[in-house]
């Protein structure tokens, strides 16, 4: 194990493959506790300013007519410096639309996710019968109606680290056709192993900002068609890509919202037709990680929630309805409290009825709250004493944000036993 007690002006940014938690339980300090790391050369570094983690996944790329859509991209670090009261650029950027209709003109291309000057790249469309992928953060798989159409590039535009991977290519068969995986955040869509069978999609990348490790970004799987018979579909990569269509399994799945992941390809139900229906691309997501003391403030537009674990506020931004929100951080207030319910009513029987029990009782220090933030506040009502042979009511709970203090339980009464409180 590694601690590193510095001064609370003083704040570490370490490199990607640090395992820590944080604590600014001891007043005047901020306590960082290193418990793995993934290689010998990891790092921390110091600043007098704060800095934030960030994962930004962009839109997922929507299927073709055969090819997979390719994973939106995908971008992380930790450390981006911010400085307080300065208001930051966040958006969600929308999946790609699968196509509808028989026409593959319905098929929309995905949109960036972006904080303050990092943007993961929307994932790119799936070649239709006769096209190649699509570029983007991820490629999208190509067609096979006429030729082994090739896959989109992905890392487009380029970043570094990349923030995704090339899809894969279609295979034509004459009177069969399948079309290439699209591309993962971690892996290159496959080929299209046969003219019968579309190729699988890349697999996404694991990250593990919310406390808990969540892979996102898959590509989408390929689409195929087999005259006279039945094709098979490419599989979706890990990371909520979505399966490629056939004459028998129907069209293309859509990637799963807020992963990034891709739609499938949506294969022919007849030679050279799209009466099948695509995947759509799934949202993109941005999640945030700020150590305790600083908080975060959006603005109206932003569907976000918060979570807290291992020391830091954990931000996840889920939609934005404009390209213009916004993000500012700031130091959190620390709040004593106590939170108290209310209590159960006594019981009644013939004169001997049971008391309530008394309402939960939570108090304590050291409770970050926002400024310009609302959080819940209510104070539970007592029970109701019985009348006649009867039990009395529990009392309600009290609540301070996420805290919740459990009403005491009803008193016995007639033939009834008391109530847990």
């Amino acid at each position: 194990i590694v601690i590193i007690k510095v001064p609370s002006t003083v704040y570490a940014a370490f490199s990607s493959g640090v395992t820590y938690t944080f604590s600014s339980a001891v007043s005047g300090y901020n306590i960082y506790t290193v418990t793995a790391t993934s290689t010998t050369s990891e790092t921390v570094t110091f600043a007098t300013t704060p800095s934030v983690d960030y994962l930004v996944v962009g839109g997922g790329g929507a299927g073709g007519g055969l090819g997979g859509g390719g994973a939106g991209g995908y971008r992380t670090a930790n450390g981006f410096g911010i400085t307080l009261g300065t208001s930051y650029t966040v958006t969600v950027g929308a999946g790609g639309a699968g196509l509808t209709g028989g026409d593959p003109s319905t098929i929309t291309a995905a949109s960036a996710s972006v904080f303050s000057t990092i943007s993961a790249a929307g994932g790119g469309k799936g070649g239709n019968g006769g096209t190649t992928g699509f570029a983007g953060g991820s490629g999208g798989g190509g067609g096979g109606d006429g030729s082994n159409y090739a896959g989109g590039a992905g890392n487009t535009p380029s970043t570094s680290p990349s923030q995704g991977s090339s899809g894969g290519s279609g295979n034509d068969g004459s009177t069969q056709f399948a079309g290439g995986g699209g591309g993962g955040a971690s892996a290159v869509g496959s080929n299209a192993p046969g003219s019968s069978t579309g190729g699988a999609g890349g697999a996404g990348t694991a990250s593990s900002i919310t406390g808990s490790s969540v892979t996102r970004a898959g590509g989408g799987g390929g689409g195929a068609y087999v005259a006279g018979s039945s094709g098979s579909s490419g599989a979706g990569g890990t990371g909520g890509g979505g399966r490629g269509g056939s004459q028998n399994e129907g069209g293309g799945v859509s990637g799963t919202a807020n992963t990034g992941g891709a739609g499938g390809g949506a294969g022919y139900t007849n030679a050279g037709s799209y009466n099948n229906t695509s995947g759509s691309g799934g949202s993109g997501v941005v999640i945030l990680r700020t150590i305790d003391s600083i908080g975060a403030v959006f603005s109206s537009g932003v569907t976000k929630s918060l979570t807290t674990s291992g020391g830091y506020n954990i931000y996840s931004v889920t939609a934005t309805s404009t390209t213009s929100e916004t993000v500012t951080f700031v130091n959190t207030i620390s709040a004593e409290y106590l939170v108290v319910a209310g209590g159960g009513g006594g019981g009644q029987s013939d004169g001997v009825g049971g008391g309530g029990g008394a309402g939960g009782f939570k108090t304590a220090t050291g409770f970050p709250i926002i400024p310009s933030t609302s959080y819940a506040v209510t104070v539970g009502a007592g029970g109701a004493g019985a009348s006649s042979f009867a039990q009395g009511s529990d009392g309600s709970n009290s609540v301070f944000s996420s805290v919740t203090s459990t009403g005491g339980g009803g008193g016995s009464g007639g033939t009834s036993a008391g109530q847990t409180g």
